[in-house]
């Protein structure tokens, strides 16, 4: 194929991952060539298992149905989520309260929450327990750690449920820092677990602020449970910046958005 044709692909690729779905006649309109010619772009993205066609355009495959194990979603995109974890724990003043959300990205945070001064952290995640009880005992945090109670998942290793839930309505807290398993523009932000979304939705509406931390492979997903419309969050950090096509959707949305290094 022609590099142009490469690059007529890597369009329809990048537009179905921000998007989750091409129409053909966009993409006619788009490309200014015939149904035709995307239909064959389309067959062959599909024989390279990159995408999904259906009736009048395709979708992005989605390979994920299930949330993989917390001990396997440590080790995926680990340097990425080092960085998110350091950048968003800038966001962080002495004396706030903070929600911790169970996520791998949000875990990171914590090693660089130790020069804070008198912060409170809420948690549902068992490894962020332990690891601020460690930094504790080692005198290397001296803030507050309340850890919320419920059932217990031991495959995700977070607490989740009706108890739970209680339990956070209980707090306030200045900025709840949030893992998502999928964001669009227009279906906002998702999870594979309703349990945990509801948890989530509670953090949410219990924080002033509210800041999803995200790398960029969520970007175009939309899983089984909605959390939240991104009017609802405040700031998104990710390892990339924003994609140019959702610009004009976040300022509307009054969203911030910051890349970390």
């Amino acid at each position: 194929m022609s590099l142009i044709g490469e690059e007529r692909k890597d369009y329809i690729l990048n537009k179905l991952n921000l998007e989750g779905k091409v129409k053909t006649n966009e993409l006619v309109d788009n490309l200014n060539v015939s149904s035709e010619t995307i239909r064959r772009y389309l067959e062959d993205l599909e024989e390279e298992n990159k995408l999904k066609r259906v009736y009048g355009g395709a979708v992005k495959i989605n390979l994920a149905r299930e949330e993989p194990s917390q001990l396997k979603r440590e080790v995926l995109y680990a340097d990425e989520k080092r960085r998110i974890g350091r950048a968003a724990a800038t966001l962080v003043e002495d004396n706030d309260v903070i929600y911790i959300d169970d996520g791998t990205t949000t875990l990171h945070m914590i090693d660089y929450l130790l020069n804070k001064k008198n912060i409170k952290v809420i948690t549902n995640s068992v490894p962020a327990l332990y690891l601020l009880i460690d930094y504790m005992n080692k005198e290397l945090f001296s803030g507050e750690i309340f850890f919320i109670g419920g059932r217990v998942s031991s495959v995700q290793s977070r607490v989740v449920g009706s108890l739970a839930e209680q339990m956070v309505e209980n707090f306030y807290a200045d900025k709840a820092f949030i893992s998502i398993d999928g964001i669009m523009m227009d279906k906002g932000i998702t999870g594979f677990d309703e349990e945990r979304g509801q948890l989530v939705k509670k953090m949410i509406a219990q924080s002033k602020h509210n800041i999803v931390v995200t790398d960029h492979s969520k970007f175009g997903e939309v899983q089984f449970y909605k959390v939240a419309d991104l009017k609802e969050i405040d700031i998104i950090v990710s390892d990339v910046p924003a994609p140019k096509e959702w610009e004009d959707y976040l300022a509307k949305k009054d969203v911030t958005w910051i890349a970390s290094s």
